[in-house]
């Protein structure tokens, strides 16, 4: 069985699903969908192919059911309600609140359904009420069955303030990522609202089909019966050219996804992939993506030839990459998406630098209040992490050069931790280590010095602190995760003082013996991402913190007095919370493990949940003073075109503040409950994934070692070769690739990250699968 069990949207070759929806209700949803039935049966009989109706949802008496009267008037349609409910309210409040009637059951009778129909031809789903009447459980059901994805045929409203409610009905569904195929009005010659709508749509590319009304209900069931089913028979085949045309924009939306890799290969140039190895073969084309999950393009389907099973162009993937790392409450989150349209809509984008508006003052507000960082007093704006990166820099070694009375050409490096990566722009590649990323760029010279360093992981199902060679080796058991991070409690003992010893001395010789200068420290807290997932001590990065703020006589005396309060000590403290920060390792700040209080703090990725690029780069108001001068060019001088625009900020904002909602909510108490152990404090530490899961993980032979924190897992396979060269990890991608998980690999790392609201039973499908993965592999 593949994961998911269930498929995504359901686009197939020989069967063509369209989902009808009502600018309102009383718009004649039925009836079009009558006709639609009527006019395909005239047109699939001669292809020998079927027709299907399916209404979803129904209220009211089952006499009056929307199925009963389209099997009425077009005979030999497949017709079918999947819940009625007799109450003639809404759905909410007809159905009980019960599991029966979630969303979740809903949509997995809606896809079990589906897939039942093994006949080629047309099926036609028929929505409730307007765009966004409620489902049985309360959602819109513009979002229920956003993850469907049918291409709509939208009933235009033809009353009285029918051409506000359409345009606004088209909006809503065009917002969510739908495709409306066709509108569909009826003709009324007192509001002649189609003479309006028609060229509206069209300037939309949506084609617009006319029909005559319906009649007037007569009093008598026979006589309204034989006028309807008159009307029916007169009309049906006015639909023709529309039905052919859906079918055309079906082939079309086919072909266009099967042409995208070639296309792409001929065109695009990828970001670290090695081109010498891509093919259409290796590119995948995503239809859309909705929660955790893509649609893509599967290749498979043009060739099947079951009887048994439709022909499936897309398939579901779990995105287990985060969409690189970016990806915090899920594709298409209808709150993050109308946060954008909203600041677009209100501004568009305007010039930033001495000017201010409301969605980039009250994030900065926001994340000064909740990072829970008193130093931090001044935000500022950039598009992407590297970009943060080169601020903080700029920040950091100002401050340092005026505070030591350095000139502005002596050569300067950072503090940091080997296997770092800051981000791909020359001065951000300065700050790490030589490695696969920057070895090859010609204006890299790696300015700094980076310390090996331990590193934590679970083996055998026992918690190890594993130190470096240049640390003496060897290795140090915990009893659990929260012990690791019990920091201030291990900060006395004799791994404290070992590394304590061990940097004081190392900064000596650099300092005092080599004659080298520093501007900075940065690190990555915890979890340094891109050089490996690799689990740091969190004891060896706050004895390292400590110990620089502490070691005032390695540094000149100072040139300029601190000001401010408070300000720093020894060097400025930057932390790359880029991957790390806002709830990625389960609390809104890494930082916050290692028990310190940075000078300069950047976030970028989760912060708009994964929409749109946005970067802030956090500083203190000593920092922020050295740039204070009479000279325009002692300010700093950094910025794009965009900065602060406020459609990120404002879906930031919305972003942050469901984050936080979120953690108050104790929306992750269970796996915290499951990663406690006896007599430790629930939520020191804990992960999505479950304890007992990277536990069996450990006793793999095969497996180095595996650690997890927040919604990141990964797991390190044993090779003689580590790193991007290293291939030990691609037989278990590829096995996770063949069952439906879009994961990704760091040489002999494979890592998955959930989201911040990946259902359970998808982290627990997951986990089935990397232990029968690694039990095959």
């Amino acid at each position: 069985m593949r994961f998911p069990a269930l498929d995504g949207s359901p686009l197939l070759r020989s069967l063509r699903a369209f989902q009808v929806y009502g600018a309102n209700t009383n718009v004649g949803k039925t009836i079009v969908s009558t006709l639609l039935c009527k006019a395909l049966l005239r047109r699939e009989s001669e292809k020998n192919q079927g027709v299907w109706y399916l209404k979803p949802v129904s209220t009211g008496a089952g006499v009056d059911a929307d199925d009963r009267h389209v099997t009425k008037y077009a005979h030999g349609v497949n017709a079918k309600c999947l819940w009625q409910f007799k109450e003639p309210i809404s759905p909410h409040l007809a159905a009980p609140q019960t599991p029966q009637h979630s969303d979740e059951a809903l949509l997995s009778q809606l896809h079990k359904h589906i897939a039942g129909i093994k006949q080629s031809g047309t099926l036609v789903v028929e929505t409730a009420g307007g765009v966004h009447s409620p489902t049985p459980s309360g959602t819109s059901q513009a979002d229920f069955y956003r993850p469907l994805r049918l291409p709509i045929v939208l009933i235009a409203d033809s009353a009285l303030g029918g051409i506000s409610s359409s345009i606004s009905a088209f909006e809503s569904l065009h917002i969510r990522g739908y495709d409306v195929e066709r509108v569909v009005i009826f003709s009324n010659s007192t509001y002649r609202n189609d003479g309006y709508l028609g060229p509206y749509f069209e300037r939309h590319g949506v084609p617009t089909t006319v029909l005559p009304s319906p009649p007037s209900q007569h009093e008598s069931p026979a006589e309204d019966a034989s006028a309807m089913s008159e009307y029916y028979e007169s009309t049906a085949a006015s639909l023709s050219p529309a039905i052919a045309d859906l079918e055309s924009r079906h082939a079309s939306r086919i072909a266009e996804l099967e042409s995208m890799p070639a296309r792409a290969a001929e065109t695009i140039w990828y970001p670290f992939t090695q081109h010498a190895e891509i093919s259409p073969a290796t590119i995948q084309a995503i239809d859309s993506a909705h929660g955790d999950f893509f649609q893509v393009y599967s290749p498979a389907a043009k060739s099947a030839k079951s009887a048994e099973k439709q022909e499936e162009v897309l398939r579901q993937k779990f995105d287990g990459s985060a969409s690189w790392w970016t990806q915090g409450l899920g594709h298409a989150n209808p709150d993050l998406t109308l946060a954008a349209a909203y600041a677009a809509g209100r501004y568009g984008h305007v010039m930033f630098p001495g000017s201010i508006h409301a969605p980039a003052l009250t994030l900065a507000e926001m994340l000064l209040k909740n990072l829970g960082n008193e130093r931090l007093e001044r935000v500022f704006y950039s598009d992407n992490g590297s970009t943060g990166v080169e601020v903080a820099l700029k920040m950091a070694l100002r401050a340092s050069r005026l505070r030591y009375g350095w000139g502005a050409n002596d050569d300067l490096g950072i503090l940091g931790l080997k296997g770092a990566y800051h981000g791909d722009t020359i001065g951000a590649m300065d700050c790490a280590d030589p490695g696969v990323y920057n070895e090859e760029v010609e204006w890299y010279s790696g300015r700094g010095h980076w310390f090996d360093f331990p590193k934590v992981a679970m083996k055998d199902g026992v918690w190890k602190v594993t130190m470096p060679e240049e640390m003496g080796g060897g290795e140090t058991e915990f009893a659990s995760l929260s012990e690791v991070f019990d920091v201030e409690g291990r900060e006395a003992g004799s791994l404290g003082e070992m590394y304590a010893k061990y940097i004081r001395a190392r900064l000596e010789q650099l300092v005092k013996f080599e004659g080298r200068k520093f501007g900075a420290v940065m690190i990555e807290p915890v979890v340094l991402g891109a050089g490996g997932m690799l689990f740091a001590d969190p004891l060896f990065q706050r004895t390292l913190v400590n110990v620089v703020r502490s070691s005032a006589d390695l540094f000149p005396a100072a040139a300029s007095e601190p000001t401010g309060s408070p300000t720093w000590s020894g060097l400025p403290i930057i932390v790359d919370e880029v991957f790390t920060g806002l709830y990625r390792l389960g609390r809104i700040t890494s930082s916050s493990f290692l028990g310190i209080n940075a000078d300069i703090s950047i976030h970028a990725k989760l912060l708009t949940g994964g929409l749109l690029p946005l970067c802030v780069t956090l500083s203190s108001d000593s920092i922020f003073r050295d740039f204070l001068d009479e000279s325009k060019t002692k300010a700093l001088l950094h910025g794009h075109s965009y900065t602060a625009h406020a459609v990120g900020c404002n879906v930031a904002k919305t972003s942050v503040e469901t984050m936080l909602a979120m953690d108050a909510g104790d929306a992750w108490r269970a796996a915290k409950k499951d990663w406690k152990r006896s007599g430790e404090e629930t939520g020191a530490a804990w992960s999505t994934w479950r304890h007992s899961f990277i536990t069996e993980v450990s006793r793999f032979s095969q497996v180095e070692g595996v650690f997890a924190l927040g919604s990141v897992l990964a797991i390190t396979l044993k090779d003689n070769t580590t790193g991007y060269t290293s291939t030990a990890a691609a037989g278990l991608l590829k096995k996770l690739k063949v069952e439906g998980v879009d994961a990704r690999t760091l040489g002999n790392v494979l890592y998955v990250l959930a989201s911040l609201t990946t259902k359970e039973e998808a982290v627990r499908g997951l986990e089935e699968l990397l232990v029968r993965g690694l039990g095959e592999v």
